[in-house]
């Protein structure tokens, strides 16, 4: 895998951000988390005026060998459905990133389907799907150095455009089983803990999804002499997922703001920083949707989401839908006057 240069934000700032805050012309931490999201965007900036300048938004889309498992109620031909569905504007990410000023960029890294005819869809195609992790590593190592450098690319691009807030989403069926695991594996919570109903499956249906994902986990165990973060990845990530965790190194890297999203995005957000611990420095936490563990998977992480809005829709929508909370962060730092220009007596 490719090396990150990626160090914690820069502390000797902390001091003079602040001072600002409390300056503003408001009763001392009356802005509550906003004064806490303004603090970390200008530690990540290394400024007391940051920017949240040309947001652009990722959505990756692949599918998954263990789908053939039956471990989600959907079928797999949902995701090029969908995929097609978002280049007509017609998905509940095209609505919020038009609402909020995002750019959006479909990225197709595996999804079973050949888009060569459809405009839209940028072509990075490692291959149709992952294998089967039930029997066998989802992806070879060749295969994971790529999904990872697609991500790295697609953050170039969006740095060239001036970008400097960046969220990302999914579009994969059954996708919720590889980050059940990863968020197993890595946090040492039992796998019956992390293992939800997706995209709505019933409660037998639950039950045979355990039943699968236990017996992939023993399998891997059993097979695998020498594991290590990346292995994990490896083993049981999905493209599009592996393709989010090298967007959110490589735009810890570049000082971005990186809006984390619900249940999937947090998983893999979860293995970035088991990577490179460095980068939940940069990460902004969005949402925490209803499936089963994702709070435990924040509160695992130390992190605290902006939301709780019920969405498991994915693509991204739970960070586009906090942007407004983000930006409103950002202009008190940059808008709100402060007690002498105002003329106010600072009474604290």
């Amino acid at each position: 895998m490719k090396t990150f240069d990626i160090h914690p934000t820069d502390k000797t700032i902390v001091p003079a951000i602040q001072a600002k805050i409390d300056n503003l012309n408001k009763p001392k931490g009356s802005l509550g988390r906003l004064e806490e999201i303004a603090r970390q965007i200008c530690l990540v900036q290394h400024t007391l005026e940051p920017s949240l300048a040309h947001p652009c938004h990722l959505l990756f889309g692949g599918d998954h060998g263990i789908e053939r498992e039956g471990v989600s109620v959907s079928p797999r031909c949902v995701t090029w459905q969908q995929m097609i569905n978002f280049t007509h504007g017609g998905g509940g990410v095209n609505m919020l990133c038009r609402q909020h000023g995002f750019k959006l960029r479909i990225v197709d890294v595996g999804v079973d389907y050949d888009f060569t005819s459809i405009d839209g869809i940028i072509d990075r195609k490692i291959a149709c799907g992952t294998r089967n992790f039930l029997y066998e590593s989802a992806m070879t190592e060749v295969e994971f150095n790529l999904a990872i450098q697609i991500g790295c690319d697609l953050v170039d691009d969006c740095i060239t455009e001036g970008c400097r807030v960046l969220s990302i989403g999914e579009m994969g069926i059954a996708n919720t089983s590889p980050s059940s695991i990863w968020m197993h594996l890595f946090s040492g919570i039992p796998l019956a803990d992390c293992i939800g109903a997706g995209a709505g499956l019933d409660t037998p249906g639950i039950r045979h999804k355990y039943e699968i994902l236990s017996k992939a986990v023993t399998n891997y165990q059993e097979n695998i002499r020498q594991s290590s973060p990346i292995t994990h990845i490896r083993y049981f990530g999905g493209f599009e997922m592996v393709a989010a965790v090298g967007a959110m190194l490589k735009a810890a890297e570049k000082h971005l703001v990186i809006l984390i999203d619900g249940f999937i995005m947090t998983a893999c957000a979860l293995a970035a920083v088991q990577l490179y611990p460095a980068a939940q420095d940069y990460m902004i936490f969005t949402h925490c949707g209803d499936e089963s563990g994702h709070k435990r998977m924040l509160d695992a992480m130390g992190a605290k989401a902006l939301l709780h809005l019920g969405l498991r829709l994915g693509e991204g929508t739970g960070a586009l839908c906090a942007f407004p909370i983000v930006d409103s962060a950002v202009r008190m730092m940059n808008e709100m006057n402060n007690f002498d220009n105002a003329h106010i007596t600072k009474y604290f």
